[in-house]
């Protein structure tokens, strides 16, 4: 049987503010990736999600969800932000923009719980979406895919 006893994804629990900061970045730098084989080592073998209307329960799952999403989220852009944390869980609050494949645009705003085990793998996850139409003039995160610049406002600096 798998196990993923000696993975590790730093930082770890128990979380200072300083490490859930660093974590929630790390997160968001691994989605904005859009790279499904990559962001699905952050999760342990078991991870369990609940992502709007899907439940995912093991890594294999969550990297074929990761899939899917960023093969109908073009142009997926995504900023979140510590929101609380505790010893093992982080809450964080995110937007992120995209189009289909028609070109509408939307900004999704969600919020999402996190657990996490003693090597810092997210066992689980538990999200909460909602969809914004948006126009393409409407749009704030503008850098190129892949990771937001360091000098790039925050969700609070663009009043989101």
């Amino acid at each position: 049987m798998l196990n993923n006893a000696d993975e590790k994804r730093v930082p770890v629990p128990p979380f200072t503010l300083e490490s859930a900061i660093k974590k929630v970045r790390l997160a968001e730098d691994g989605w904005n990736s859009r790279d499904a084989e990559r962001v699905s080592f952050a999760y342990s073998l078991n991870t369990t999600w609940r992502n709007r209307t899907e439940f995912v329960s093991n890594r294999e799952e969550a990297k074929s969800f990761l899939s899917r999403k960023w093969n109908k989220e073009v142009e997926y852009r995504l900023i979140k932000e510590l929101w609380a944390f505790n010893e093992n869980r982080i809450s964080v609050r995110y937007a992120y923009e995209w189009h289909d494949d028609s070109g509408n645009w939307f900004r999704s705003y969600g919020n999402e719980n996190w657990e996490f085990d003693h090597n810092g793998l997210m066992t689980n996850r538990y999200a909460c979406i909602n969809d914004m139409p948006i126009k393409e003039s409407e749009r704030k995160f503008h850098w190129p895919l892949g990771r937001r610049p360091d000098d790039h406002p925050e969700l609070s600096e663009l009043g989101l």
